[in-house]
C-alpha cells in the first residue's frame, strides 16, 4: 500500500498538525463510525473526565481497526467531534499516543451537543488495509 500526502502550492498549508489530503493505492477501505466513551458492556467511561473518555474512544477505535486487520498506521481520515474547543489540547496529547506524524487528513468540529449528554467527544476514522 502506498500513501501520498497532498499539499499543492495553490492551497494554504494547514495551521495545525494534520494533512490536507492523501491518496492511497493498493488496499481495502475500512470505514468506522463515530466511537464514543462506552466500554464493551455499553457503560460510560470517565463521566465528566475528558482524558478518560478520550482514551476509551481511542481504545474502541483500536479494537475496531484490529477487527478489520488494521492499525492506526493505516488510518487515512480522522473526524473529531468535541463539545468544547478548549478540550482539543487534551485530545491532541492522547491522540499522539495512538497516531504519529504525518497525521491523516483531519476534520475537527466543535458541536453544541452529541447524541448523549454525557459524551464529551466522538471520533470516526477511515483506514486502508493493504
Amino acid at each position: 500500500m502506498e500513501k501520498f500526502y497532498l499539499q499543492p502550492g495553490n492551497v494554504p498549508k494547514p495551521a495545525g498538525d494534520y494533512s490536507q489530503g492523501v491518496t492511497v493505492t493498493g488496499g481495502t477501505l475500512v470505514v468506522i463510525s463515530g466511537q464514543v466513551p462506552w466500554d464493551a458492556e455499553g457503560k460510560l467511561v470517565g463521566p465528566g473526565d475528558l482524558k478518560a473518555q478520550t482514551v476509551q474512544v481511542f481504545e474502541n477505535l483500536k479494537n475496531m481497526l484490529a477487527a478489520a486487520g488494521a492499525t492506526f498506521s493505516d488510518v487515512v481520515k480522522l473526524g473529531i467531534f468535541l463539545k468544547n474547543r478548549e478540550d482539543f489540547a487534551v485530545f491532541k496529547d492522547i491522540r499522539a499516543q495512538y497516531l504519529t506524524a504525518p497525521f491523516p487528513p483531519t476534520t475537527l468540529l466543535v458541536v453544541k451537543d452529541l447524541a448523549r449528554e454525557e459524551w464529551m467527544l466522538e471520533v470516526e476514522v477511515m483506514a486502508v488495509v493493504p
